[in-house]
């Protein structure tokens, strides 16, 4: 009796962190989109310059005040030659993804944001030489052919948009190889990364009733990095990836809803091939990892310089 209720409160917790995670993602993209377009707000970075704000000061809060969380002491020298380089790609990745969504629709950028997964491989094949199995390259066809089906399709395109979401995927690849071989040896959460974070990259352009509702975004931001941290500790690697994909097709239905973006019906298609890819992806990268000992499988992590850098964590944050 007492085991189904633990399984029956398990199931709960991570249904709950999964609808607190899809609530905050989806409300931080609709109202930076409605930002851009609705109030006409022509400054991406200074929305970014906000968000990194709040986060800080949110964590400050969390950390030093509340003491909700520990705080994880860094070696001086490794904030230099560690932290920094993960906040600035960090960053750089948060403000990408902004300056896309001042020019593309959500629909279109939260689409090729799943390119992710195939930028990473590639990203790692091509820079790291790192091998991958065949079924890895198999799974990223469906995803590369999703994202050029609905870019040829796309009625609103814009190079500019198009190109500062392509790079954020390179960004968020980038962030994600770096956590796991510079953050070796540390147990980083979100709350902790965000104590790291990089504040006035740019000046602050902020007047009007746009301050509000920035510094609402900016709020919703921070409780976003600590949803983050809570879905992943609640579910498992499979359930985030299935997760993600969804909370992706709910931020697309949701800003169609709202802001009635033209979305063709081969647009669309191709935005389903996609988030099925990146859950095949997922699959596969998963079925690999549970292969027994002694059987062929892709690379084990390396954990020195000759063995270069390791393969990325299957729980890839996906905001």
């Amino acid at each position: 009796m007492e085991e189904n209720l633990l399984y029956d409160w398990s199931v709960i917790r991570s249904l709950l962190a999964i609808l607190q995670w899809w609530t905050f993602n989806v409300t931080v993209i609709i109202i930076n989109k409605w930002i851009f377009q609705k109030l006409d707000f022509k400054f991406p970075l200074s929305v970014s310059c906000v968000h990194f704000i709040c986060s800080a000061v949110g964590a400050y809060l969390m950390i030093k005040v509340l003491k909700l969380k520990p705080l994880i002491a860094v070696d001086p020298v490794d904030r230099w030659r560690r932290i920094f380089p993960m906040s600035f790609v960090f960053c750089i990745n948060i403000v990408l993804g902004n300056v896309s969504l001042r020019y593309i629709p959500v629909s279109f950028m939260q689409t090729i944001k799943s390119f992710t997964p195939a930028t990473t491989v590639v990203l790692q094949w091509l820079v790291w030489r790192k091998y991958f199995d065949w079924r890895i390259w198999a799974s990223l066809v469906p995803i590369v052919g999703g994202i050029l089906l609905t870019s040829v399709t796309e009625l609103s395109f814009n190079m500019f948009g198009f190109c500062a979401a392509l790079f954020g995927c390179l960004a968020t690849s980038t962030k994600t190889i770096l956590a796991e071989s510079l953050l070796h040896g540390y147990k980083f959460d979100s709350i902790n990364t965000a104590m790291g974070f990089l504040i006035g990259l740019a000046p602050i352009h902020i007047h009007g009733p746009a301050l509000i509702i920035i510094f609402l975004s900016g709020v919703l931001a921070f409780c976003l990095n600590f949803s983050i941290f809570y879905v992943i500790h609640s579910t498992t690697a499979v359930t985030f990836n299935v997760a993600g994909n969804l909370k992706v097709a709910v931020a697309v239905l949701i800003s169609w809803m709202i802001f009635r973006n033209p979305i063709s019906p081969l647009n669309a298609i191709g935005c389903a091939i996609t988030l099925v890819g990146c859950t095949f992806y997922g699959y596969v990268r998963h079925m690999l990892s549970q292969q027994l000992p002694g059987t062929p499988k892709t690379p084990r992590t390396p954990r020195n310089r000759s063995e270069l850098h390791p393969l990325v964590n299957d729980k890839d944050d996906k905001v």
